[in-house]
């Protein structure tokens, strides 16, 4: 297409609102025009269809007078290309949405969504009472609606990796560092793509919001480092608190900074996981430990067909995708919970509820689309603290008491990792199903998740 019919098109489009062909931007449009979910102004995601030129991938831009910003995934040797696009003073989301949907070479066009961490403001906590979403009614102490993995806290799960998909964590935080997990293919601080997967020193992990690898950056990393605390704090150790499979070892990507996260990095960072996988085979043989999940405590943006196939790269590769339902208190069947929401099979939503049973006030929910619920207030967990004054302030390890679904999902990560740890070989299919068959039906959860219930892995 000429550059002159391409602008006469991109024109007609916008001055029509053209209905849109395959439902995807009608999804885009509606979260738009709702008006609940943040995006990063005048920029927007394409995905150039695979064996797309130059030239016809230059034909949009020009048309839209837009430029490349950033290549988040493909190019050359790649089936498709998906560009960050910065549009022109003036041209609203929804034109270019609409102008640029269903063009030759184009599979799809969305903003770039914002998202935000879900959080709704002989181990110490363990025996003191505080740790209620680790108890079950056979431990001591019991919570008949915890979790019950206080009785498994013998298992040893140090051949399974769960990765967490957030801000960055404390991983040298006293009730951590001995579960921390280091790129087998990166030798620490030389310099070099030692394992050529493009990113320098990766060793812990990787910080796609400030593209380096220092993926811890201080204290505003507190809700990465509680999540990690969920999952695999170190049990039996005498301090602080014990995770749900407190050998588990863990890694970050780090995409949720100050002003929160992008579409376009949280892409690059649930691809992290799936090619740090297949990269280094890490499925539980040859002494590598079995990537089986990540844990996805944030939400906020609109339907994503980019992030979505990303989760599906990660279904195939044989990695759950754990993902907090939100804090909006949203029915889900009505109102976007995205990523919980996502159909990817190995998606698992997870819903708030308190230490008493009830669904926590702040927690969205959804009898088709939010799959289970799990321990989300009053939680203690890992926090990197300040200590000292002035010019002699530190960081130091420590502890606090969050509430959300932000709190639910890392348990329930961290029932996947206990899982795969008691059932050696079990796919990423069978391990959400083991979660799932083993759900306790729960009043406050009846009809507002999939299974009815909430988490118990004390019948794994």
């Amino acid at each position: 297409m000429r550059k002159s019919t391409l602008c006469v098109a991109l024109t007609l489009a916008v001055a029509s609102g053209s209905a849109l062909a395959g439902g995807r931007s009608d999804l885009v449009l509606a979260a738009l025009a709702a008006g609940n979910a943040e995006y990063v102004q005048g920029e927007v995601l394409i995905q150039f269809s695979k064996g797309a030129s130059a030239g016809v991938k230059n034909g949009v831009l020009r048309g839209l007078g837009a430029r490349t910003a950033e290549v988040v995934r493909g190019g050359e040797g790649n089936d498709a290309e998906i560009q960050v696009v910065k549009l022109p003073p003036g041209l609203a989301i929804a034109d270019a949405v609409r102008a640029v949907d269903g063009l030759q070479g184009v599979d799809y066009v969305e903003p770039n969504w914002v998202y935000n961490t879900q959080l709704a403001s002989n181990d110490t906590y363990y025996t003191n009472g505080s740790l209620w979403g680790m108890y079950g009614s056979s431990t001591s102490p019991a919570n008949q609606f915890g979790s019950g993995a206080g009785a498994a806290r013998s298992n040893n799960c140090s051949n399974v990796l769960v990765g967490i998909i957030d801000e960055g964590y404390m991983f040298n935080h006293t009730d951590l560092a001995a579960n921390v997990y280091t790129n087998p293919g990166e030798i620490a601080g030389n310099g070099r793509d030692d394992d050529g997967n493009g990113l320098v020193d990766d060793v812990y992990g990787w910080d796609f919001d400030g593209n380096n690898n220092t993926l811890f950056d201080g204290v505003g990393d507190d809700h990465g480092t509680h999540v990690a605390g969920t999952i695999g704090g170190v049990g039996n150790n005498g301090t602080g608190v014990s995770g749900v499979c407190h050998s588990v070892k863990l890694m970050g990507a780090k995409f949720l900074g100050s002003r929160g996260g992008t579409t376009a990095n949280a892409i690059k960072s649930v691809d992290y996981f799936t090619d740090l996988k297949i990269r280094h085979g890490l499925n539980g043989t040859n002494g590598k430990p079995n990537l089986v999940a990540t844990n996805n405590s944030w939400g906020g943006g609109g339907f994503s067909q980019a992030l979505a196939d990303a989760i599906e790269r990660a279904n195939a590769a044989g990695i759950l995708f754990i993902a907090a339902a939100g804090n909006s208190a949203f029915n889900c069947e009505t109102a976007d919970c995205y990523p919980a929401e996502y159909g990817n099979a190995n998606v698992i939503g997870v819903a708030s509820i308190t230490n008493t049973g009830a669904m926590s006030s702040f927690s969205s929910y959804g009898s088709t689309t939010i799959d289970i619920c799990a321990p989300g207030s009053g939680i203690w967990s890992t926090v990197p603290v300040t200590s000292g004054k002035g010019k002699n302030a530190t960081i130091a390890s420590g502890y606090a008491s969050y509430n959300g679904t932000s709190m639910a999902t890392p348990h329930v990560a961290g029932a996947a990792a206990l899982y795969a740890a008691l059932n050696p070989g079990a796919s990423a299919a069978q391990i959400k199903s083991g979660i799932m068959g083993s759900a306790t039906p729960t009043s406050s959860c009846n009809g507002k998740v999939v299974s009815n219930g909430r988490l118990n892995v004390s019948g794994f």
